[in-house]
Protein backbone atom coordinates (compact mmCIF):
# COMPACT_ATOMS: atom_id res chain seq x y z
CA UNK A 1 0.00 0.00 0.00
CA UNK A 2 1.33 3.95 -1.02
CA UNK A 3 2.32 5.86 1.77
CA UNK A 4 0.52 8.37 1.25
CA UNK A 5 1.82 12.65 1.20
CA UNK A 6 -1.67 13.61 2.89
CA UNK A 7 -4.06 10.65 3.99
CA UNK A 8 -7.10 12.27 5.51
CA UNK A 9 -10.03 10.80 3.44
CA UNK A 10 -11.32 14.43 3.59
CA UNK A 11 -8.27 15.07 0.68
CA UNK A 12 -9.96 12.73 -1.46
CA UNK A 13 -13.38 13.57 -1.58
CA UNK A 14 -11.56 17.31 -1.42
CA UNK A 15 -9.32 16.11 -4.52
CA UNK A 16 -12.62 14.96 -6.08
CA UNK A 17 -14.69 17.85 -5.52
CA UNK A 18 -11.82 20.10 -7.08
CA UNK A 19 -11.36 17.53 -10.10
CA UNK A 20 -15.38 18.97 -11.39
CA UNK A 21 -13.81 22.74 -10.55
CA UNK A 22 -12.06 25.06 -9.18
CA UNK A 23 -13.60 26.00 -5.47
CA UNK A 24 -12.98 27.78 -2.35
CA UNK A 25 -12.80 25.90 0.94
CA UNK A 26 -16.39 27.30 2.10
CA UNK A 27 -18.08 26.33 -1.31
CA UNK A 28 -16.05 23.07 -0.81
CA UNK A 29 -17.45 21.80 2.18
CA UNK A 30 -20.79 23.40 1.05
CA UNK A 31 -20.67 20.94 -1.74
CA UNK A 32 -19.77 17.80 0.56
CA UNK A 33 -22.26 18.36 3.03
CA UNK A 34 -24.71 18.37 -0.27
CA UNK A 35 -23.83 15.33 -1.23
CA UNK A 36 -23.59 13.90 2.51
CA UNK A 37 -19.99 12.56 1.84
CA UNK A 38 -19.69 12.52 5.46
CA UNK A 39 -22.07 9.46 5.58
CA UNK A 40 -19.56 7.60 3.49
CA UNK A 41 -16.55 8.90 5.68
CA UNK A 42 -15.37 10.35 9.26
CA UNK A 43 -15.25 13.94 8.30
CA UNK A 44 -13.62 16.61 11.05
CA UNK A 45 -14.95 19.95 9.27
CA UNK A 46 -13.01 21.93 11.44
CA UNK A 47 -9.78 20.45 9.94
CA UNK A 48 -10.95 21.10 6.39
CA UNK A 49 -8.71 24.23 5.58
CA UNK A 50 -5.98 22.70 7.14
CA UNK A 51 -6.01 19.75 5.08
CA UNK A 52 -6.25 22.29 1.73
CA UNK A 53 -3.17 23.78 2.87
CA UNK A 54 -1.81 20.22 3.54
CA UNK A 55 -2.37 19.40 -0.33
CA UNK A 56 -1.49 22.93 -1.67
CA UNK A 57 1.89 21.66 -0.09
CA UNK A 58 2.63 18.99 -1.96
CA UNK A 59 1.80 20.68 -4.93
CA UNK A 60 -1.51 18.56 -5.63
CA UNK A 61 -3.66 22.12 -5.75
CA UNK A 62 -2.54 25.41 -5.94
CA UNK A 63 -4.41 28.78 -5.71
CA UNK A 64 -5.33 30.61 -8.46
CA UNK A 65 -7.49 33.68 -6.91
CA UNK A 66 -8.64 35.58 -3.94
CA UNK A 67 -12.20 36.81 -4.10
CA UNK A 68 -14.32 38.83 -2.06
CA UNK A 69 -17.98 39.70 -1.88
CA UNK A 70 -19.16 42.38 0.10
CA UNK A 71 -17.84 42.80 3.54
CA UNK A 72 -17.01 39.25 3.91
CA UNK A 73 -13.70 38.12 4.42
CA UNK A 74 -11.48 37.13 1.68
CA UNK A 75 -11.83 33.78 -0.21
CA UNK A 76 -8.73 31.64 -1.98
CA UNK A 77 -9.96 29.88 -4.80
CA UNK A 78 -7.92 26.95 -5.38
CA UNK A 79 -7.44 24.57 -8.45
CA UNK A 80 -6.77 20.73 -8.84
CA UNK A 81 -3.23 20.14 -10.61
CA UNK A 82 -1.82 17.43 -12.93
CA UNK A 83 -0.30 15.82 -9.89
CA UNK A 84 -3.37 16.39 -8.02
CA UNK A 85 -4.92 14.67 -10.49
CA UNK A 86 -2.69 11.61 -10.49
CA UNK A 87 -2.98 11.06 -6.66
CA UNK A 88 -6.93 10.63 -7.03
CA UNK A 89 -6.74 8.42 -9.61
CA UNK A 90 -4.05 6.38 -7.98
CA UNK A 91 -5.42 6.39 -4.33
CA UNK A 92 -9.01 5.96 -5.77
CA UNK A 93 -7.70 2.89 -7.30
CA UNK A 94 -5.77 1.69 -4.62
CA UNK A 95 -8.88 1.94 -2.44
CA UNK A 96 -11.42 0.78 -4.57
CA UNK A 97 -8.91 -2.77 -5.52
CA UNK A 98 -7.99 -3.71 -2.02
CA UNK A 99 -9.83 -4.90 0.80
CA UNK A 100 -8.94 -3.29 4.77
CA UNK A 101 -9.58 -4.56 7.58
CA UNK A 102 -10.59 -1.78 9.68
CA UNK A 103 -11.48 -2.32 13.25
CA UNK A 104 -14.48 -1.28 14.78
CA UNK A 105 -15.90 -0.68 18.05
CA UNK A 106 -18.77 -3.12 17.55
CA UNK A 107 -15.98 -5.72 16.98
CA UNK A 108 -13.82 -4.57 19.36
CA UNK A 109 -16.71 -5.32 22.33
CA UNK A 110 -17.94 -8.61 20.61
CA UNK A 111 -13.95 -10.01 21.53
CA UNK A 112 -14.91 -8.33 25.32
CA UNK A 113 -18.80 -9.55 25.58
CA UNK A 114 -17.77 -12.27 28.13
CA UNK A 115 -17.34 -10.18 30.47
CA UNK A 116 -21.25 -8.55 30.47
CA UNK A 117 -23.67 -11.94 31.36
CA UNK A 118 -26.18 -13.60 28.73
CA UNK A 119 -28.26 -11.84 30.10
CA UNK A 120 -27.42 -8.28 29.83
CA UNK A 121 -25.71 -9.08 26.19
CA UNK A 122 -28.92 -10.68 24.99
CA UNK A 123 -30.77 -7.12 26.28
CA UNK A 124 -28.29 -5.32 24.66
CA UNK A 125 -27.54 -7.01 21.57
CA UNK A 126 -31.94 -6.63 21.00
CA UNK A 127 -31.84 -2.80 21.33
CA UNK A 128 -28.91 -2.83 18.48
CA UNK A 129 -31.04 -5.20 16.43
CA UNK A 130 -33.97 -2.58 16.44
CA UNK A 131 -31.40 0.34 15.78
CA UNK A 132 -30.27 -1.93 12.18
CA UNK A 133 -33.32 -2.89 11.49
CA UNK A 134 -34.51 0.94 11.66
CA UNK A 135 -31.75 1.96 9.70
CA UNK A 136 -32.12 -0.47 7.06
CA UNK A 137 -36.08 0.81 6.80
CA UNK A 138 -34.62 4.59 6.56
CA UNK A 139 -31.94 3.86 3.91
CA UNK A 140 -34.50 1.37 1.76
CA UNK A 141 -36.87 4.36 1.89
CA UNK A 142 -34.58 7.03 0.83
CA UNK A 143 -33.16 5.00 -2.07
CA UNK A 144 -36.31 4.37 -3.39
CA UNK A 145 -37.25 8.35 -2.51
CA UNK A 146 -34.01 8.94 -4.72
CA UNK A 147 -35.14 6.87 -7.69
CA UNK A 148 -38.81 7.09 -7.88
CA UNK A 149 -39.04 10.92 -6.71
CA UNK A 150 -35.87 12.33 -8.22
CA UNK A 151 -34.60 9.92 -11.00
CA UNK A 152 -31.41 9.96 -9.49
CA UNK A 153 -28.99 7.33 -11.62
CA UNK A 154 -27.75 4.59 -9.76
CA UNK A 155 -24.14 5.51 -10.36
CA UNK A 156 -25.15 8.15 -7.79
CA UNK A 157 -26.46 6.07 -5.01
CA UNK A 158 -23.58 3.12 -5.13
CA UNK A 159 -22.20 3.90 -1.66
CA UNK A 160 -25.45 4.00 0.35
CA UNK A 161 -26.24 0.97 -1.22
CA UNK A 162 -23.30 -0.14 -0.17
CA UNK A 163 -24.11 0.71 3.19
CA UNK A 164 -27.42 -0.85 3.25
CA UNK A 165 -25.82 -4.20 2.22
CA UNK A 166 -23.43 -3.82 5.33
CA UNK A 167 -26.00 -3.06 8.02
CA UNK A 168 -28.14 -5.48 6.85
CA UNK A 169 -25.31 -7.87 6.58
CA UNK A 170 -24.36 -6.82 9.83
CA UNK A 171 -28.18 -6.83 11.71
CA UNK A 172 -28.57 -10.88 9.62
CA UNK A 173 -25.43 -11.61 12.27
CA UNK A 174 -26.88 -10.03 15.24
CA UNK A 175 -30.23 -11.74 14.75
CA UNK A 176 -28.75 -14.89 14.48
CA UNK A 177 -26.24 -14.68 17.69
CA UNK A 178 -29.08 -13.69 19.50
CA UNK A 179 -31.06 -16.48 18.69
CA UNK A 180 -28.36 -18.72 19.76
CA UNK A 181 -27.82 -17.31 22.76
CA UNK A 182 -31.26 -17.11 23.79
CA UNK A 183 -31.82 -20.66 22.94
CA UNK A 184 -28.49 -21.55 24.73
CA UNK A 185 -27.09 -23.29 22.06
CA UNK A 186 -24.16 -21.34 21.27
CA UNK A 187 -20.92 -22.98 22.46
CA UNK A 188 -19.63 -22.10 25.59
CA UNK A 189 -22.51 -20.98 26.94
CA UNK A 190 -22.20 -22.59 30.17
CA UNK A 191 -19.10 -21.31 31.05
CA UNK A 192 -20.46 -18.38 30.13
CA UNK A 193 -22.99 -18.55 32.67
CA UNK A 194 -20.63 -19.99 35.22
CA UNK A 195 -18.02 -17.23 34.96
CA UNK A 196 -20.42 -14.96 36.78
CA UNK A 197 -22.21 -17.23 38.42
CA UNK A 198 -18.55 -18.53 40.57
CA UNK A 199 -16.88 -15.53 39.06
CA UNK A 200 -14.24 -18.19 36.94
CA UNK A 201 -13.49 -17.72 34.08
CA UNK A 202 -14.74 -19.95 31.07
CA UNK A 203 -12.93 -22.74 29.93
CA UNK A 204 -12.81 -24.02 26.43
CA UNK A 205 -14.86 -26.84 25.54
CA UNK A 206 -13.35 -29.64 23.54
Amino acid sequence: MAKRKVRNLLALALLGVLSERPMHPYEMASVLRERAKDTSMKIQWGSLYTVVQNLEKHEFVRATETTRQGGRPERTVYTITEAGRAELVDWLSELVERPQHEHNSFEAALSLVGHLTPDRAIELLRQRLWTLDADVDNITRSLRQMVEEFNFPRVFLIEAEYRLTMIRAEADYVRALLKEITEGSISGIEGWHAYHRDREAPKAEH
